[in-house]
């Protein structure tokens, strides 16, 4: 199997393991933060809940190397809501604050660790002011996530079906608050919670795929055997709202890293 594919501007490479994948994107976020800190730049990171197995590896990196991140931005993607207008507790153990905090911030040396303020969540109401930071900071330098079993990229939900929308309406989509689709409730509550799909959040919070098409460069994790699936569609499907990984074939510099298992068939003849 070789290593490293080039498809459209989609660089896909493939490494052994699962945790290869965790390794390698601890990996591409060190050498970005890194190469920033060395040339005197900040560093702006759209980031994810979904996979966090590479924070602990990241955070070992960090305190090993002594790598400052007090220039550092994270921007994280998204978060889960009780309604519209409520985000879920900070302190529950499925909240995306929780998680960052027990994955990585904690685990970091605290003279090494960004403020606080560099630490960024949507939040209801305060869609147009992370829009407007990002731009202010000069934009992302790398967008970070994995991929939802419809294709969602952060909680960017394809459109239901009786809802007609172009890929270029869809990529123009900013910070908004919207339902969870009931593929990503299920598959969250058996990946994450024990299958209680019951007690999965209705709403959710996200940066827009405007925001993430911009970065100037993304980097998509697939960590999950179920991703073989949708990614065959990602890659060779259409650009199409209704797949909205499929638009990152619109950007400029995008790599996808997946486990053997997963790229196994994908590119056979």
């Amino acid at each position: 199997m070789k290593m490293e594919r080039m498809l459209d501007n989609i660089v896909f490479k493939t490494v052994k393991s699962e945790w290869d994948v965790y390794f390698d994107m601890a990996l591409e976020m060190l050498r970005e933060i890194m190469e920033n800190n060395k040339a005197g730049r900040k560093t702006v990171m759209i980031v994810p809940v979904g996979p966090t197995e590479q924070y602990p590896i990241l955070a070992r990196l960090v305190n090993q190397l002594q790598v400052s991140l007090r220039d550092v931005y994270f921007f994280n993607m998204d978060e889960y809501l009780l309604t519209p207008e409520k985000t879920i507790d900070y302190n529950n153990p499925m909240s995306f604050h929780y998680r960052m905090n027990s994955e990585f911030y904690s685990r970091v040396d605290e003279k090494l660790l960004m403020p606080e303020s560099q630490r960024i969540f949507p939040e209801p109401g305060k869609e147009a002011e992370l829009d407007a930071m990002i731009e202010s900071l000069g934009g992302v330098d790398l967008c970070l996530g994995g991929l939802g079993i419809n294709g969602h990229i952060a909680f960017n939900e394809p459109p239901e079906p009786d809802t007609k929308m172009s890929a270029e309406e869809f990529a123009a989509l900013g910070t908004r608050i919207l339902p969870i689709s009931r593929e990503t409730k299920t598959i969250n509550a058996y990946g994450y919670q024990r299958g209680d799909l019951r007690g999965m959040p209705e709403w959710c919070i996200t940066v827009g795929m405007k925001q993430i098409l911009a970065s100037r460069k993304v980097y998509i994790a697939l960590n999950r055997p179920w991703q073989h699936g949708i990614v065959k569609h990602v890659l060779f499907d259409d650009v199409q709202a209704e797949i909205p990984a499929s638009l990152l074939k619109m950007c400029g510099n995008v790599k996808f890293c997946a486990s053997e298992e997963i790229s196994k068939g994908l590119f056979e003849e």
